[in-house]
């Protein structure tokens, strides 16, 4: 049996590929167990053009809050090979990505990109008004979140660091620890423990942080304004804004998968079948006919 030095063990664990299902402002992507890709929703700057996509190993969809002014957003697709697909909305270069390599992990945030290279350091691409972008110095790297305007990495220690706009003490994650996932919204980020328990800060308008009182939480995701927990019997936690119904997944069950978008929320179950519910004005919670979409930690 090879031997595997603790550190790339860690890194083994915490990297596994669980990107399969990802929502947009608008639109709702789903990765195929044969590689491929399907997409539903707005398409108005071609963010759901995936069809011709192969190898795809994980995908990601660019978020952004619920204004009436926007809904561009982008499609992340990370290939077998370690490079990265992207299509969309492209006006501040979100998508310029055709150069990277050694790529293991993805996020898409509102008009950026960011890249989690092999060897735990970070490459972002777009708009960079407020730090989001300013990553390189980041190392140890595991795992990457991308919120409207700041950027989230978790470590190989368990700890966070944050870069970009912090008016609502979004980045404020130096005394975090024990963490094995993040994820971020427009104005809030989410740490999931080792212990199964989420910590927030952030925002908290739509009682979105309201998480101290979950238990046996296995994955995290986040919308805008509101929070996702997949529990460890396949049930799911939210809280938050839900005036489009985003939050009412108390029914649902034998889920192995979430993904959040502003204001829907997308759910994979066991047999490889996707559930939706919340805001559905461009058909992006129109998954019930999707079947054999990869399952989370199988490459």
């Amino acid at each position: 049996m090879d031997y595997i030095p603790p550190k790339e063990a860690v890194l083994k664990v915490k990297r596994w590929p669980k990107d399969t299902i990802a929502a947009g402002r608008r639109h709702t992507v789903g990765l195929k167990s044969d590689g491929t890709v399907a997409a539903v929703g707005d398409n108005k700057y071609g963010q759901c053009d995936v069809s011709g996509w192969r190898d795809i190993v994980a995908v990601e969809a660019g978020n952004v809050h619920m204004a009436t002014n926007t809904g561009n957003a982008h499609t992340i697709g990370l290939k077998s090979d370690r490079t990265v697909e992207a299509v969309g909305w492209n006006k501040h270069d979100q998508c310029e990505v055709n150069d990277w390599r050694d790529i293991v992990a993805v996020a898409a945030g509102w008009c950026r990109t960011i890249g989690l290279k092999s060897d735990g350091t970070v490459a972002a691409v777009g708009r960079n008004n407020e730090g989001e972008c300013n990553v390189s110095g980041w190392h140890d790297i595991v795992a990457v979140a991308a919120g409207d305007w700041h950027t989230i990495g978790l470590k190989l220690d368990g700890t966070v660091t944050a870069v970009g706009n912090n008016r609502y003490r979004q980045c404020n994650v130096s005394g975090w620890f024990d963490i094995v996932a993040v994820e971020a919204g427009y104005l809030h980020t989410i740490g999931l423990k080792s212990d199964g328990t989420v910590t927030a800060v952030g925002l908290n308008k739509h009682d979105q942080c309201d998480v101290s009182g979950w238990r046996g939480i296995v994955a995290i995701a986040v919308g805008s304004n509101h929070t996702i927990g997949l529990k460890s019997d396949g049930t799911v936690e939210a809280v938050g804004w839900n005036e489009y119904g985003q939050c009412n997944v108390s029914d649902w069950s034998d889920i192995v998968a979430i993904a959040a978008g502003c204001a829907h929320t997308v759910g994979l179950k066991s047999d490889g079948t996707v559930l939706a519910v919340g805001d559905n004005e461009f058909g992006q919670c129109d998954v019930s006919s999707w079947r054999g979409i990869q399952l989370p930690g199988i490459v």
